[in-house]
């Protein structure tokens, strides 16, 4: 049995080049953050309130809590489960901001808790790899969709 003297924190980061109002829009507004990560959600991110994120592809959804919101700087969220995600945007010049996600909370047994930090280092990287395509090139990569294939649920 893996026992942790600690448990993880998961941290992904990624300079993205736009304006730092320009991306932190695109994780509060579902219309943009659906182009790169869940496919629906309950409404814009506002503090106090609670919001549900569907990924319809794998038919699984989860409820978070808006703990706050700082304009153009931090979004603290609580998942159900209950794991804290943290965004920190930072601007750079006129159009960069280089953007911090930081996830804590894992609970379990050691393996479950390495195995789920694993996981979302790789989910949030993925993430913020397709908010650059999206809001530097205006591609949408698909890739929370292309990540797992074979686990999507019948339409």
């Amino acid at each position: 049995m893996l026992t942790l003297d600690q448990v993880p924190v998961v941290k992904a980061e990624m300079l993205i080049r736009r304006p730092v109002a320009e991306v932190f829009e695109a994780f509060i507004d579902p219309t943009i953050t659906t182009k790169f990560w869940f496919t629906k959600s309950s409404g814009r991110l506002e503090a106090g309130k609670h919001i549900r994120w569907e990924w319809e592809i794998y038919g699984v959804s989860d409820e978070v809590y808006v703990k706050e919101i700082e304009q153009n700087k931090r979004i603290q969220i609580e998942f159900s489960d209950p794991n804290r995600v943290e965004w920190i945007f930072t601007s750079r010049a006129d159009n960069e901001t280089f953007v911090t996600i930081t996830s804590s909370g894992f609970t379990g047994n050691g393996a479950e808790i390495v195995k789920r930090a694993i996981d979302e280092m790789g989910g949030y990287t993925m993430v913020l790899c397709g908010l650059k395509a999206l809001l530097e090139h205006n591609i949408v990569l698909n890739l929370v969709a292309d990540h797992a294939p074979d686990a999507h649920v019948a339409r």
